[in-house]
C-alpha cells in the first residue's frame, strides 16, 4: 500500500473514532437531559403531592388524627420489634407521685398513712394532695375525707363491700351511678381519684342533710333513720383527729394550722395510736343487708 493510501486510511479510521465518540457523547447528553426532566417532573409531582396532602390534612383533622395514630403505631411496633415490649406512657397512668413534692403538712399526712395502713406512700401522696384541693372548693376538712377513705377501705381503690359499695370511698355505684356520668360510667369507681370526688359530692349532700358532720355521716353509712350507726361515725371522728394532730405537729415555726377539733375536745387528740386500721364496721343497715343476701 501506498504512502498516499495509508494516509487516507487513518484519516477514515480517525473520522470513524470521532463519529463513535460524537454519538456517545449525544447519548450521555440525552440521558442526562432526560434523566433530569424525569427528576424535574418528579419533583414537581412530589411537591404537588405534598401541597394536596396539606391542604386536605388541614380540612379533614379527623384524617389526620387517623394518620398520625397509625404512623405512631406504626413506630411504636418497629420499636418494641427492636427492643422489646415497652410502653413508656405507663407513667402518665400511674396515680403516684413524690411526697417529698407536697407541702409539708400534706407530706406528714401521706408518711403517717402510709405506714399505718401499708400502702405505698407515692399514690397517698396523690390522694392526700386531691383530698387537700377538693376539701378547699367542697369546704370540707380534707383529713376528715382521709379519715373516711381509711376507714371505709383502708387506702384499697378496688375495695367492695357485699352490699355494693366500692372503691376508696365505699360508694353505693347502683344508688349514685348518675354521679360518674360524667367521668364515663360506673367503672370509673374504681379509679381512686374519681371515687374521692364522688364520694365527696355524696358525704356534701349526706351533711346538708342532716345539718352536721356526725349526722351527715350516719346518712352516708346509711343508717340515718336507726339509732345506732354501728360506732361508725364515732370512729371516723377519733381517725379525722388523729390526722388533725399529724397536720398540726407539722405546721412549721408555729404557725396555727387551721382545722376542725375533735368532737367534745378543744384540740385533737395525740397522735399515737395501733398500727393496724379499723376492723370493718358493720352497720344496722349493712347487718340487714346482709342478712338478706
Amino acid at each position: 500500500m501506498t504512502a498516499l493510501g495509508q494516509f487516507g486510511l487513518n484519516l477514515n479510521v480517525a473520522a470513524h473514532v470521532k463519529n463513535v465518540q460524537s454519538s456517545v457523547s449525544n447519548i450521555v447528553d440525552d440521558i442526562a437531559q432526560g434523566f433530569f426532566e424525569i427528576t424535574h417532573n418528579s419533583f414537581a409531582l412530589l411537591g404537588l403531592a405534598v401541597v394536596f396532602a396539606v391542604i386536605t390534612l388541614t380540612a379533614r383533622p379527623d384524617l389526620r388524627q387517623a394518620g398520625e395514630l397509625k404512623l405512631m403505631t406504626w413506630l411504636q411496633e418497629r420499636r418494641e420489634a427492636a427492643i422489646g415490649f415497652t410502653e413508656p406512657g405507663a407513667i402518665e397512668r400511674a396515680t403516684a407521685s413524690n411526697p417529698k413534692d407536697l407541702p409539708s403538712q400534706q407530706a406528714a399526712v401521706a408518711y403517717w398513712l402510709s405506714k399505718k395502713y401499708g400502702v405505698a406512700p407515692e399514690p397517698l401522696s396523690v390522694l392526700v394532695a386531691e383530698a387537700f384541693e377538693i376539701g378547699q372548693k367542697a369546704k370540707l376538712d380534707p383529713t376528715l375525707i382521709l379519715a373516711i377513705m381509711a376507714i371505709e377501705s383502708g387506702f384499697n381503690p378496688f375495695a367492695q363491700s357485699p352490699v355494693g359499695a366500692q372503691g376508696l370511698m365505699q360508694v353505693m355505684t347502683k344508688v349514685h351511678h348518675d354521679k360518674y356520668d360524667n367521668f364515663g360510667g360506673n367503672l370509673a369507681a374504681f379509679d381512686p381519684v374519681t371515687n374521692l370526688r364522688v364520694g365527696v359530692k355524696v358525704l356534701q349532700e349526706c351533711i346538708a342533710r342532716a345539718g352536721s358532720i356526725e349526722g351527715g355521716l350516719k346518712y352516708y353509712v346509711g343508717a340515718a333513720n336507726m339509732d345506732d350507726d354501728g360506732g361508725y361515725a364515732s370512729k371516723v371522728m377519733s381517725e379525722h383527729a388523729r390526722l388533725l394532730a399529724v397536720v398540726a405537729s407539722a405546721s412549721k415555726r408555729g404557725t396555727p394550722t387551721p382545722f376542725f377539733a375533735a368532737p367534745g375536745t378543744s384540740r385533737p387528740v395525740p397522735a399515737s395510736l395501733p398500727a393496724k386500721p379499723e376492723a370493718e364496721i358493720k352497720t344496722p343497715e349493712k347487718v340487714a343487708l346482709l342478712n338478706q343476701s
